[in-house]
C-alpha cells in the first residue's frame, strides 16, 4: 500500500499542474479588458453562486484592499447599480438561473456586464459587454473545455480565485500601488 504522504504529494501535483493549465489558457486579452472594466467602473458588483461565489468575495475583498468600490451581489450593505457601474458574473456554464438574470437586470439597468466562465456561448452573452474565458470543464461537459480529475467545478472555482488574484496584481501594477500603503484597506478590527 502505498504511504498517504506520496498520495498527497501526487494530489498536489495534479492540482497545481490543472490550474497550470487553466490560467495559461485564458486569452490576456480578455482579462486586460477586465482590469480596464474594474478601474474605469464607478463601483464594481459581482456575483455567482454556491463555490464560485466564495471564490468572487475573495475577489471582491481583495479589490476594496486596491481601494475599488466593490461589493457582493445580495450584501446587507450592496448599494444600488448604476450605468457608471460594472458587474461582474461569474458561471462557469453561464446557465445558472440567479447570475444570468442578475445580468439581465444590470443590464437594464445601464451598467456594464462581464461574465466569467467557460460557456462562450452561454445565455449570460446577450447581457454582456466581455467574457473572460476558463476554458475548463463544466457541468455542460463541451467537447473544447480543459477535462479534470478533480470533482465537479473544482478547477473551475479553483482558477477563479487565482485569476481574482492575477487581476489584482495587474491593478496594483497599472496604479502604480505601493504594496505596503494597501494595508490601510485591510480590516483592523481583528
Amino acid at each position: 500500500m502505498e504511504p498517504f504522504g506520496e498520495k498527497y504529494r501526487g494530489y498536489a501535483a495534479l492540482v497545481l499542474d490543472e490550474n497550470g493549465t487553466a490560467l495559461r489558457n485564458i486569452e490576456p486579452s480578455q482579462v486586460e479588458a477586465l482590469v480596464g472594466g474594474i478601474l474605469d467602473a464607478r463601483k464594481v458588483f459581482a456575483v455567482g453562486v454556491g463555490r464560485v461565489m466564495l471564490s468572487l468575495q475573495m475577489f471582491v475583498k481583495r479589490l476594496a484592499h486596491l481601494g475599488v468600490d466593490a461589493h457582493c451581489v445580495g450584501e446587507i450593505t450592496e448599494p444600488a447599480i448604476t450605468p457608471d457601474d460594472l458587474l461582474i458574473v461569474a458561471s462557469g456554464s453561464g446557465e445558472s438561473i440567479f447570475p444570468k438574470g442578475i445580468a439581465q437586470k444590470a443590464k437594464s439597468l445601464g451598467a456594464r456586464v462581464i461574465h466569467i466562465g467557460s460557456n462562450a456561448d452561454s445565455g449570460i452573452k446577450p447581457y454582456c459587454y466581455g467574457m473572460v474565458r476558463i476554458p475548463v470543464r463544466t457541468k455542460l461537459a463541451l467537447p473544447d473545455e480543459i477535462p479534470s480529475r478533480q470533482p465537479m467545478s473544482s478547477l473551475f472555482e479553483q482558477s477563479l480565485f487565482l485569476l481574482g488574484d492575477i487581476v489584482a496584481l495587474a491593478i496594483i501594477d497599472k496604479k502604480g500601488l505601493d504594496m505596503s500603503s494597501l494595508w490601510e484597506y485591510h480590516a483592523n478590527l481583528e
